[in-house]
């Protein structure tokens, strides 16, 4: 079981960056009214796959991750629906927008609290992950990616020619 817990690790991580990776290129394509439809696509389906596969992993109660991992599909459902099923049409472009890039920072939030209890060197500066080194830096995060998101939805237009 330990083999197969360490392969799901891994293949969870390598998603995670990969959504996180492409989730940020397409977020600065949609500041520059870019949809990159086979990034936003690589993006969409990472960043679902990270959520759903967070479902895997063994618990025995409803955790602070799996909240998050809730609060992310129902975001990025809104997001798919916006972008595939309503075509960015009317005000299904700025839901798309704003669902996409919160629903990256709400990867990026993960990470940052990993990268805290994961890396040797930041681990003794928030072991709990309420010391204010820990909450400095998820504060910080949070208002970049508002920032992004209102960004997102005033900038990104559909009726501009799209990049790759």
């Amino acid at each position: 079981m330990a083999t197969g817990l360490a392969v799901l690790t891994l293949v969870h991580v390598v998603i995670s960056l990969i959504g996180i990776v492409s989730g940020l290129v397409v977020t600065f394509g949609l500041l520059r009214s870019q949809r990159m439809d086979g990034l936003t696509a690589l993006f969409l389906v990472t960043t679902v796959a990270t959520s759903a596969t967070g479902f895997l992993f063994p618990f025995h109660k409803l955790l602070p991750s799996h909240i998050l991992g809730i609060i992310s599909l129902v975001l990025l459902a809104f997001a798919i629906a916006g972008r595939y099923a309503f075509h960015l049409a009317g005000a299904w472009r700025r839901i798309y927008s704003v669902t996409a890039v919160l629903s990256l920072w709400l990867n990026v939030f993960v990470l940052i609290a990993q990268l805290f209890m994961k890396v040797p060197a930041l681990h003794p500066l928030a072991p709990t992950g309420s010391e204010p080194p820990f909450l400095i830096a998820q504060t910080v995060a949070m208002i970049i990616f508002i920032a992004l998101a209102v960004l997102a939805a005033k900038n990104f237009r559909v009726d501009v020619p799209h990049a790759a």
